[in-house]
């Protein structure tokens, strides 16, 4: 069982900063109406979070090669959990969005040294195991989050929903201090200050644009020159990159087929699989009057399906083709998504997205560990904080980029309908329903037409999930096949017969099998 504690260690810290990218979605009402702001401004409250998170990974973990992957860990569980303590008690909302931002921080040192931190605590079957289960756990964070986010809010207060990391922060803390190791010890390398500010500034203005694209429209100004900025400095990352002697991301990687399609499925795995999330509990809750805590647990067919079989595979991923893994994930994933866009139509309910979701977490469970332990194996472990950056923060990219682009497509496919039924104004409203302002928009209409303005929403909304549901799953099957064509890599040698055992990197697969193509 002793054993099995550096799993534990890391899960606890996983589990924690990727349930709060969900949790606070169903309190911000509650957070709106305590701190007497607006639910516009609350927003933030979820993406500054995002937004630190997905800017700060890659850096992160360029730092923690330098300074140690146990040190840095120990470092962002420390600084989240104070973040939490100071998002509890803020008095108002620019201390609460402050607060969460810092907590973006803590939570990217976690995130990029996760990987690395298994690595060097588990080697062979045991390390496939040990991937299964962080697969398990991150797969099903997205769902539990709205769940646990609505029981303590409902039953406490929205400052819970932070106060409750104060504790798990400590026993995790604990457990670092006597269980982990680092796979090497801190070096004397010089930090890459200039990649990392310039990388920090390009992800944080690519995720602000697509925050700004969904808020305000993809064809406004703000948006377009935030997506500009971000290719400038993405070209001046590039450059420095290409010339300095200690890189924090080795562009070599990038000419890697095989770790290049990884950070392709990363990518879209988060797109396909759980950006459509906000929309329909904006369905679930706005439209169709579901609890936070029952709109939740509609999301529970996909938490116990990616639960099982990320905990099932981990013992095989040592011998496995992560290519075909991967890709079978991701097209199960596509296939849940265009099932639920064939199944909600018309006066559907919240009993026809079960299927979907049911089968898109067969792909999250076998695609999620695979991914990460794939990524590893492409690098020297010394590396292991670039490589876990790099994915993560095409998983992070994913995100934000699925919810703005599926926000405009809800949004459009809405207002068509809307505008078919001859809805003044068809364009704010359907805006207003993909924001989940439906109730406001019905108590704002005359009282004779609310009963049939009513009915036009519940359609529009419907409309508008099934074009998500559509997309994302579009976008899954296309992720899978471009996965099957770049992740071709053989089985590793130490699973053939007849071949002489292979020295195991993460997950299992050589350095070699990662790298053939």
């Amino acid at each position: 069982m002793r054993k099995w504690l550096p799993l534990l260690t890391v899960c606890l810290g996983t589990f924690m900063l990727l349930v709060d990218v969900t949790i606070v979605n169903v309190a911000l009402p509650d957070m709106a109406a305590d701190l007497r702001t607006s639910f516009s401004s609350m927003q933030w409250v979820v993406d500054a979070y995002a937004l630190i998170l997905a800017a700060l990974v890659l850096g992160a973990g360029s730092i923690a090669d330098i300074v140690g992957h146990r040190r840095a860990y120990i470092a962002g569980l420390a600084l989240f959990a104070v973040a939490s303590l100071v998002c509890g008690l803020s008095p108002n909302s620019g201390a609460l969005v402050t607060a969460r931002a810092v907590q973006g921080i803590g939570a990217a040192a976690m995130f990029a040294t996760t990987f690395a931190l298994l690595n060097s605590s588990y080697s062979g079957r045991d390390r496939g195991t040990a991937y299964g289960m962080w697969g398990a756990v991150a797969g099903a964070s997205a769902a539990i989050g709205p769940i646990a986010g609505g029981l303590l809010t409902e039953g406490l207060s929205w400052r819970w929903i932070f106060f409750v990391n104060l504790p798990v922060s400590v026993v995790a803390i604990a457990l670092c201090l006597f269980v982990l190791s680092d796979v090497h010890p801190p070096t004397t390398a010089r930090v890459d200050v200039a990649g990392i500010l310039t990388f920090t500034a390009a992800a944080a203005a690519v995720t602000y644009a697509m925050i700004g694209a969904n808020e305000h429209g993809w064809s406004s100004s703000g948006t377009w020159s935030m997506f500009i900025a971000a290719a400038v400095l993405l070209a001046v990352f590039v450059t420095i990159e290409s010339r300095i002697r200690q890189p924090m991301l080795d562009l070599a990687l990038l000419r890697n087929g095989p770790f290049v399609g990884i950070l392709i499925g990363a990518l879209m795995l988060t797109f396909a699989a759980f950006a459509y999330f906000t929309y329909t509990s904006i369905w679930l809750q706005s439209v169709l009057g579901l609890s936070p805590i029952e709109a939740g647990l509609v999301g529970l067919p996909m938490s116990v399906s990616a639960f099982a079989v990320s905990a099932a595979i981990g013992r095989f991923l040592h011998q496995s083709r992560p290519g075909l893994i991967i890709g079978s994930g991701l097209l199960l994933i596509g296939a849940g998504g265009l099932l639920g866009a064939l199944l909600v139509h018309g006066s559907a309910r919240w009993p026809e997205l079960l299927p979907g979701f049911f089968v898109a977490g067969i792909g999250v469970g076998l695609a999620t560990p695979t991914l990460s332990s794939s990524a590893m194996g492409a690098v020297a472990p010394q590396r292991g904080g670039m490589a876990a950056g790099a994915m993560n923060t095409t998983r992070q990219l994913g995100f934000a980029f699925g919810i703005a682009l599926l926000g405009s497509v809800f949004a459009a496919r809405a207002q068509n309908l809307l505008t078919a039924h001859h809805v003044p104004n068809a364009a704010r409203v359907s805006t207003a329903i993909a924001g989940g302002q439906s109730p406001y928009v019905l108590h704002g209409a005359p009282v004779p037409d609310r009963a049939a303005l009513d009915h036009v929403i519940h359609q529009a909304a419907v409309s508008g999930v099934q074009a998500s549901l559509l997309v994302a799953g579009i976008v899954g099957v296309l992720a899978g096949v471009l996965v099957f064509v770049m992740v071709r890599s053989p089985r590793p040698a130490d699973a053939q017969p007849g071949r002489r055992a292979a020295q195991p990197q993460a997950g299992g697969t050589t350095q070699a099998a990662v790298a053939a193509g």
